[in-house]
């Protein structure tokens, strides 16, 4: 009967053990008649073990619980930061190019300010220099333009504004280009606007 009590109790939750124990102590210092075991050894210190162990068990599992809400309120708000990190990373990615446009617009600013219309070969330096800086900040980031005059037409690369014929540039080769094609990187920025040979006449 008493294994079977037992096995009663291990099937109940801590908190209901815990009550269990309780009341079998109660009743026990009530009636002043230990509960002997099988072997015949007093049944009320193992009850006492039990309900400290229980105890035990009952406090650890509170501070895992705590442990585990307090992850969960961290990792939310870890996500909450990484998700306002990527919207702002998304909004202001253009950030760093604009600011490098910035001293091309004040170049070209000075150089209309400052014109000399009695010497236009000093506008045309200064535009040269400003263009020149421009290609080189394009080339930081990663903006290269397309060689295309000369080179066979690549309808990957080249949109073909009209055919001419030349004696100098083989058929189906650009001639000169209407407007420079980019790359950014490993992808076609802006395809090159060319007049491509059809051969001589």
């Amino acid at each position: 009967m008493i294994r079977q009590e037992e096995n009663t109790q291990l099937n109940n939750s801590p908190d209901e053990m815990l009550d269990e124990a309780a009341k079998t102590v109660e009743a026990s210092e009530t009636d002043n008649n230990p509960v002997l075991t099988e072997d015949g050894a007093d049944e009320t210190a193992d009850i006492d073990h039990d309900l400290n162990q229980l105890t035990i068990l009952k406090d650890e599992n509170k501070e895992c619980r705590d442990k585990l809400l307090r992850l969960a309120a961290e990792f939310e708000n870890y996500k909450r930061r990484q998700a306002k990190e990527y919207d702002n990373a998304l909004k202001y990615a253009a950030e760093d190019i604009l600011k490098q446009l910035l001293p091309t617009i004040d170049n070209l600013e000075r150089a209309l300010e400052h014109h000399d219309s009695k010497n236009p070969a000093t506008m045309i330096e200064g535009v040269e220099l400003t263009l020149k800086g421009l290609t080189t900040m394009l080339n930081k980031f990663g903006v290269e333009p397309i060689i295309s005059a000369g080179q066979p037409f690549d309808p990957n690369i080249h949109e073909a504004m009209v055919m001419e014929a030349s004696s100098e540039v083989p058929a189906q080769h650009v001639i000169r280009e209407f407007e420079k094609g980019y790359r950014y990187k490993d992808r076609l920025l802006r395809a090159a606007k060319v007049v491509v040979s059809k051969g001589a006449e």
